[in-house]
């Protein structure tokens, strides 16, 4: 039971799981502000746009059972605008890191070393041996 304490420490204390735990907190709370932004900005302007059209009661029915697919309309409508909210958030985020990474100077390389620097570098290392 130690060894199984000790391997579980150092699991759980590597950076990955780490980095893992905190993006799936701050996923969460992104799905947060995406869900506000589709729900509270976009669905009501669309809903303007198309008169207030709601599926919710669209069914249709196949013998005694009623298949409601009102529900699952909503849903897709919601999932693709998310996809779209979540497409320009993103674009925005990569052309602000493009930028940002042309604005950052190029790390310098260090110059090539001359052949006959390089040869007398090497007499002067086997001379030292």
């Amino acid at each position: 039971m130690k060894k199984f304490m000790t391997e579980f420490k150092e699991f759980i204390a590597k950076g990955n799981v780490m980095t893992m735990a905190v993006g799936i907190i701050i996923g969460g709370a992104f799905t947060a502000i995406i869900n506000s932004v589709v729900a509270d900005i976009i669905s009501p302007i669309i809903g303007l746009i198309l008169g207030g059209v709601d599926f919710t009661t669209v069914s249709f029915g196949i013998g005694d059972a009623q298949i409601m697919i009102g529900n699952l309309i909503n849903a897709i409508i919601t999932f693709i605008l998310t996809a779209v909210v979540l497409f320009f958030i993103i674009k925005a985020f990569n052309k602000w890191d493009e930028k940002k990474k042309q604005e950052e100077p190029a790390p310098e390389e260090e110059p090539e070393v001359p052949e006959d620097i390089q040869l007398l570098s090497e007499i002067r290392d086997l001379l030292k041996k």
